[in-house]
């Protein structure tokens, strides 16, 4: 990139990069990086002025820590305030059902930690801004591809100083399940759906609550409360479109529903004040048919958008970035990228994603909807019972869940710091 950024008469600012990433998610700032590390210059832009968004995909897997490993940051990382969560269990009825364990996984850290999104990032923008070839700007909106022959030039996006261009020899969307980057790219997306959508909320923790992860399933209803520290971020699941009617029926029903589900919280939600307080995920499996064009390549949610089920998507969204950054960074330091890197991308990276999303599918139709539409304590499934009973298979979902279908690791070398 260009030290001295330059400027027109009309304040538009322009800057030049190997790598231009629009969107500062998790695969964004991870792949911004990693392509730093590996000495290529990178600009890095999110819409937004900081990172800090409530009920962001917070579980860090194995596979993540692993990437840190690697990277020899994961002392430091653990430094951050996070929960640990080495097994995870389900209360169905009046049973608790233990169904994954991650502590025999074959990783440094061998366990989920529970760590808001933005530690995450800020983390990572960190270690890049120790690159003098790293530039994350916040507060960029990309609202326009620059094209050149039908190839990706560049990108125009609105800030509030002005317009800024970036040219780049690749453009990279990292900008989540509603992409701006491949709706302008006309990119084609395959639409898989889902039954449910997620309603999200935050009750405060009391120390005799447990520290533990607590998720119950009744007629009808999913509720799932996840360990924040001094507070549980909490999970309703509801059939789709559902959000409306519940709306119609009341927050004092809906309050009652909650402490019915999880009595100990009692008068706590009464901290749910009004619906501003309950925060609704339209939830949404997709995936793009093709990720690239010539000069652009979309990764993580803008590829291949996933469901909730596993708390996964954060994590597919960084082996896409480690993918990315192994294929890409010769290439982008030669200023040489094909149309053939970009497909080798994709290619690695299709089927974790289509074995992934399958089994997500196949639990929100086997599973979810079964739960959603029944009228009775549905029976605890075979094989959740087999899990239940051999403690030994649990470690099968955990490996699963918490290393993934094709775990990737960091295959770039480092160049020395300015």
């Amino acid at each position: 990139m260009t030290n001295q950024p330059m400027s027109d008469e009309h304040g538009q600012e322009t800057i030049t990069a190997h790598c231009a990433i629009a969107g500062g998610g998790p695969a964004g700032v991870m792949l911004g990086f990693l392509l730093a590390r590996a000495g290529v210059n990178v600009a890095v832009l999110e819409k937004h002025a900081d990172f800090f968004r409530d009920f962001r995909g917070d579980t860090i897997h194995p596979s993540t820590l692993e990437v840190m490993h690697e990277l020899g940051l994961l002392d430091a990382f653990l430094e951050l305030p996070y929960e640990k969560m080495e097994q995870v269990g389900v209360e169905i009825g009046d049973r608790t059902i233990q169904v994954a364990d991650f502590s025999h996984l074959p990783t440094a850290a061998k366990f989920v930690a529970m760590m808001p999104q933005w530690d995450f990032l800020d983390f990572l923008a960190g270690q890049g801004k120790r690159y003098p070839n790293f530039h994350l700007r916040m507060g960029a909106d990309v609202d326009e591809l620059m094209t050149d022959n039908g190839k990706v030039v560049g990108v125009k996006a609105a800030t509030r100083d002005g317009d800024l261009e970036v040219h780049a020899d690749l453009v990279v969307g990292t900008d989540g399940r509603h992409s701006t980057v491949r709706s302008l790219a006309r990119l084609e997306v395959e639409d898989i759906g889902a039954p449910m959508d997620v309603l999200w909320m935050r009750l405060s923790r009391k120390p005799e609550d447990g520290a533990e992860t607590f998720g119950r399933v009744e007629p009808g209803r999913f509720f799932i409360m996840i360990n924040r520290g001094d507070y549980w971020q909490c999970a309703y699941v509801i059939p789709k479109g559902g959000f409306n009617q519940l709306r119609r029926n009341g927050l004092e029903s809906f309050r009652q529903t909650i402490m019915a589900l999880n009595p100990s919280l009692g008068a706590r939600v009464r901290e749910l004040e009004t619906w501003d307080d309950v925060k609704l995920l339209s939830v949404r499996v997709d995936r793009l048919k093709k990720w690239h064009r010539p000069g652009l390549l979309c990764i993580g949610d803008a590829a291949h958008a996933m469901s909730p089920i596993g708390g996964v998507g954060v994590n597919l969204a960084v082996q896409d970035a480690v993918a990315a950054a192994n294929i890409l960074a010769l290439p982008l330091l030669e200023k040489n990228v094909s149309d053939a890197d970009l497909a080798r991308v994709q290619k690695r990276r299709t089927l974790p994603v289509r074995l992934t999303q399958g089994l997500q599918v196949f639990l929100q139709d086997r599973v979810i909807t079964g739960i959603l539409s029944a009228t009775k304590i549905p029976d605890v499934p075979f094989a959740l019972k087999i899990l239940n009973d051999f403690p030994l298979l649990r470690r099968i979902p955990g490996r699963i869940v918490g290393l993934g279908f094709r775990p990737e690791h960091v295959a770039l070398p480092k160049v020395p710091r300015a």
